[in-house]
């Protein structure tokens, strides 16, 4: 039962952050922001959803993860609130502080990183991979259907169901059982068997997950500069398409990135976690760097589209990945490490993009994030291959 909660939480959330990925940088943009400005607010978002992951992670425990996610879920429906009355730069600037406004359609605030705590609590080690995936699946289908509702949804609806999100979250959080707070006492996973290099870095305690952490956090910083509302912002203008077009831009490209999860857990039951992630990813990241070469709409859509049939196969994996690396006591800290990471490292890229966009230099954001991931890819290979778990 409280899987399913999870999951129906994660999807409720997901799909405002899909409508948000289309209408977020429009909307700032009809308010009289320039582009720079939309980069800051954006910085800021990302910022925030950082800090407050990385903060909420480590107390969730002894404060109750419910109870975090709870509070978080009526800050989302303030910044629905104040996103949709503010008309100037400094209320817009406290919308996107909260920490609950998500510009690129990935996670921010607590919400992922306590909900993989639980879901890698109360899911056997077996099951976990394909439940991350399911998970993953279901929340970038309702970014594809949040993408959607966009293009055809008045923005003030839009918004107001955005506000109302944030209710529902909590009646979620609200009705999941005590099973997914932390247990005093866990015994140790039979199946998570590692190999004595694995375990002696498990004994030197967080390191390993400060490393993926670092790493993690390059590969975020590249994907900031081409976050899914910079995308739609970079198509508006370079090819002049509105909300609708928008929209079904980023529909089809959150449905091929929502299939994608379950190959990915079929592939990492044959070819391995790492493998899996690593390998999936280098060609999307070269797909990436060609958006700004194709001449026309179409082949510019054919691309993306492409890219993300690729690109997301990394994410359940990595998510199975950190926690079974980590012992089940330091798996919310790890979550909330990994996951505040990924929207902090963001969080200067977007004016990198926007100072780009403003200035004419359309294809360097692509160019620079396609380059950068390719880098991370490697050097993740190169480090954690010989660390090897076993089933």
């Amino acid at each position: 039962m409280s899987q399913a909660v999870i999951v129906i939480a994660r999807a409720v959330r997901t799909l405002t952050y899909g409508i948000l990925s289309v209408v977020l940088a429009v909307l700032l943009a009809d308010k009289g922001l320039s582009p720079t400005l939309v980069g800051i607010l954006f910085t800021v978002a990302l910022a925030a959803g950082a800090l407050w992951a990385a903060v909420l992670s480590q107390i969730a425990d002894r404060v109750g993860r419910r109870t975090i996610l709870m509070a978080a879920g009526l800050l989302t429906s303030l910044s629905a609130v104040l996103l949709t009355v503010a008309n100037g730069f400094p209320l817009l600037l406290v919308a996107v502080a909260l920490g609950t406004i998500s510009p690129s359609a990935a996670e921010v605030g607590p919400f992922g990183a306590l909900e993989q705590a639980m879901l890698a609590q109360i899911v056997a080690v077996k099951r976990r991979t394909r439940a991350f995936a399911v998970y993953n699946l279901v929340g970038t289908f309702a970014i594809a259907v949040g993408a959607l509702a966009a293009s055809f949804i008045s923005r003030g609806t839009l918004l107001w169901a955005y506000g109302l999100s944030g209710l529902i979250l909590t009646a979620c959080y609200a009705s999941l059982g005590p099973g997914v707070e932390l247990r005093p006492a866990v015994e140790p996973e039979p199946e998570a068997r590692v190999t004595a290099h694995t375990a002696a870095v498990r004994r030197q305690g967080f390191g390993i997950v400060e490393r993926l952490t670092a790493l993690f956090g390059v590969d975020a910083l590249a994907g900031g500069l081409v976050v899914q509302g910079f995308i739609a912002y970079w198509f508006h203008l370079r090819f002049g398409v509105d909300e609708r077009v928008l929209g079904e831009l980023l529909f089809g490209a959150n449905l091929l990135a929502a299939f994608s999860f379950l190959a990915a857990a079929r592939l990492a039951e044959r070819f391995g976690l790492l493998n899996t992630m690593v390998f999936t990813h280098l060609p999307s990241n070269v797909l990436l760097a060609l958006v700004p070469l194709m001449p026309t709409l179409p082949l510019a859509m054919i691309v993306l589209w492409l890219r993300f049939a690729l690109s997301q196969m990394d994410v359940p994996t990595r998510q199975a990945y950190t926690m079974a690396i980590v012992p089940p006591e330091e798996r919310t800290r790890a979550a909330g490490l990994t996951n505040a990471i990924r929207p902090g490292a963001q969080a200067l890229s977007p004016i990198i993009a926007g100072i780009a966009v403003q200035h004419a230099a359309f294809g360097l954001p692509f160019y620079l994030s396609g380059l950068i991931k390719i880098v991370y890819d490697l050097a993740l290979y190169k480090i954690f291959k010989p660390i090897k778990l076993q089933d």
